[in-house]
Parts: C-alpha cells; structure tokens; sequence
C-alpha cells in the first residue's frame, strides 16, 4: 500500500472514532414534535402612546430570544408570523404558566418617588442578580449604570426619610424608606419567592419589551406522537438502508460493497454533526435524513457507471478508476451544489420544522459528498492496488 494512501487510512480512522465517540457522548437535542414541550403564540398590541410596526416586533422578538436564551432552553424555534404575531416554541419545557411570565411580560421597571416622579427605570440597570438580603428575604440584588447612578443618587439625596416606590407594570413590588443615600447599587424587595426573584432578574437583564404582547394561545404538547414517530422513522430508516445495500450489492457487487461500508460512514458523520452542531432534530428533520440515506449513494452510482464505460473502452483497472472519479467528479458537484442551495433557501427563509429539514439536508449532501469523493475512493485504490487484475472481473463488466 503506498505511503500517502497509509496517512489517509490514518485520517478516516481518527474521523470514524471522532465521530462514533460524539454520538455516543453528546445527546440529539429533539425539537418540539418529538421531545414536547411548549408552544406560544405571541401578538403585539398597541397602547396610548405607542403603535405597533415592523420594528417594534422586531426588537420584540430580540427581547424574547434573550429571556428564552436565560432560560437555559436548549435551540428554542422563535420567529415572526404576520406583521404582529410571534411564535415561540420550547422544546422540553411544561411549564405553560411560567413561560408564560416570563416571555410574555412586559417588565417595564420603574422606581417613582411620592411626588410621583420617575427616578430611574429597568434602562438605567446595568445588571440584576437573584439573592436574598441580610433577612434571608429573595430578593433582585441590582447594580446601574453610571447614568442611573448618578441620578438615583440624586433621588436619594433629596427623599431621605421618604417612600421611593418600586412597581413592574403598574404592580407595586415594594416601597421602601431611604434612610441613607444610595449610588450604584441596591435591592428589589417584596417578591415573596427565590423563583419570582430569579424570573424577575432574568427579565430585567433581558430588558423591557417595546410593546405590550398579548398571549392568544398557549399549549403543552405531549412527546407520545413524538416517540411513535421516531420509532416509525428508525423502521422506515431500517428498510430503506436495508434495501439501498441490497441494490448495491446486487447491481454493482464489489464496488457495491465498498459503497455500502461508506454509508455506514456517511450516517456515522451526519449523527455525529447532529451532535456536535446541536441542532435539533425534527420530524421533517427526520424525513430529511431517510432523503439523504437514499442520496448519499447517488454519486457512487455515478462513480461507478463512469468506471464501467472506462473499462469498457479498453483501460486498464487503475487507470478506469482514476478517470471515472475524474469524469464524475464535475456532475457529482454541479449537482449537490444547487440542493445545497434549495437547502440553503429553506433554512434561511423557512421557519420551525422547515429548518430542521434543511439542516439535516445539507448535512446529508456534504457528508455524501465526502464519503463518495473521497472515502469510496480511498477503499477502492487500497484493495484494487494489491491485485489490479484480480479485481477488474468484479466491475460487472
């Protein structure tokens, strides 16, 4: 065997147990359709003082994404529907009423003296941290900005001795009595729980939503369809391996063969980049993948019909093969390129379950892509070069 195809064999080793050991160490995330969880649909309302529009809903969407993100939710599908409306989807959380607070308040901050006057605001935050206060009370514990700084310290400074009041939207959460002036630092009292506290400073942290959003539905949806699915989707995966192996086995033989191991390797490495890219694995996600399963052999057959019409023509088995990877190699190209760019176009303009679909797409095509080009090939030069002539009969030529 020579030297250079010995440090490639070395290379597709170190991928296969790269890649065994990525799917065996890190989890699939599920999306909803599998995994459950919760769904919301969000729609921005107008107020006295403010009308909904484009960007309104857009800085809305940003606001929601960090609380989510906050949250510890693992690849949440969040995006825009309509002009108005946002749908949030959270894989694994069944907490309705909690997503709910969290998500869909508005959590405008606001500190007002008894003169009325409004001293500061969630703005003037520069961080908000759950805690508890020399009492073992919960409680936000807030540092802010050098410009709320300056002007809490001011506001201090002329109500000693009087209430400052702290309300979020409008609902009073305390009002306690300055009895010394304050800087840059201080506390929200009156939450009752460590859990308030913690909702209340992830949302402050997130920031206060540009427009009041009104949740029109809210639902938990169960993973058992999900589960059913996914073993649906392990048989029908199965049996449309099973039967690509057999095809390839009988049409092409030992070619077939080498193509058969590659696609052991191509599932291998897309499993494997489903892992370690965190994506999340859908439903059309999974039809995606039984999609590219087919595929993936889609160039081999290419590859190996351009070896037989070399063979045929009179050349020698090595030199078939190297002009048949050639000769194939600008179709193989051009034509996962334009499916990658149908996937490229369903990602970036899709949303939710289109998404997972063309993510496991293109995943599909550059693994295929790599397992044909290279992998089928590396398999092939190793065992032809032993015994050129020994081999050349199993070309089914």
């Amino acid at each position: 065997m020579r030297p250079g195809i010995v440090w490639r064999f070395v290379g597709l080793v170190i991928i296969i147990v790269v890649c065994t050991l990525a799917v065996w160490k890190l989890p699939i995330n599920l999306g909803l359709d599998l995994r459950g969880g919760t769904r919301m649909v969000l729609e921005a309302r107008d107020t006295e003082t403010i009308s909904v529009d484009d960007d309104a809903v857009s800085r809305a969407k940003e606001v929601i994404e960090r609380r989510v993100n906050q949250l510890g939710v693992q690849e949440p599908v969040i995006y825009r529907q309509g002009p108005r409306r946002i749908i949030v989807e959270l894989a694994g959380v069944k907490d309705p009423a909690r997503a709910r607070e969290i998500i869909g308040r508005t959590a405008q901050l606001e500190f007002i003296d008894e003169r009325g006057n409004i001293i500061i605001t969630g703005n003037d935050l520069k961080s908000a941290v759950a805690g508890y206060d020399h009492y073992n009370r919960p409680s936000v514990n807030f540092e802010l900005t050098p410009e709320g700084s300056r002007k809490f310290e001011k506001a201090t400074l002329q109500n000693l001795g009087r209430k400052i009041s702290i309300y979020l939207d409008d609902q009073l959460l305390s009002a306690p009595v300055v009895e010394t002036v304050i800087k840059d630092k201080g506390q929200i009292l009156g939450l009752g729980s460590i859990e308030r506290a913690r909702d209340l400073s992830m949302m402050l942290r997130a920031g206060a939503l540009p427009v009041p959003l009104e949740v029109l539905h809210a639902e938990v949806l169960e993973p058992t369809l999900g589960q059913e699915s996914i073993d649906k989707s392990k048989l029908a995966a199965g049996i449309g391996a099973g039967l690509v192996v057999l095809f390839m086995l009988i049409v092409y033989r030992f070619p077939g063969f080498i193509a058969d191991i590659a696609l052991v390797i191509y599932s291998l490495i897309v499993m494997a980049s489903l892992a370690g890219l965190k994506a999340v694995l859908t439903l059309p996600g999974i039809a995606g993948l039984i999609l590219s399963l087919g595929m993936a052999v889609d160039s081999n057959i290419i590859i190996f019909e351009r070896i037989k019409e070399e063979l045929k023509s009179g050349k020698r088995v090595r030199a078939a093969i190297e002009s048949g990877f050639s000769r194939a190699f600008g179709c193989i190209l051009d034509s996962n390129v334009t499916t990658l760019i149908t996937a490229g176009a369903l990602y970036f303009f899709g949303s939710g379950a289109v998404r997972g679909f063309a993510v496991t797409l293109g995943l599909g095509i550059v693994a295929s892509m790599f397992t044909a080009i290279v992998v089928t090939k590396l398999i092939l030069v190793a065992v032809v070069d032993r015994n050129p002539e020994k081999w050349g009969k199993h070309f089914g030529v």
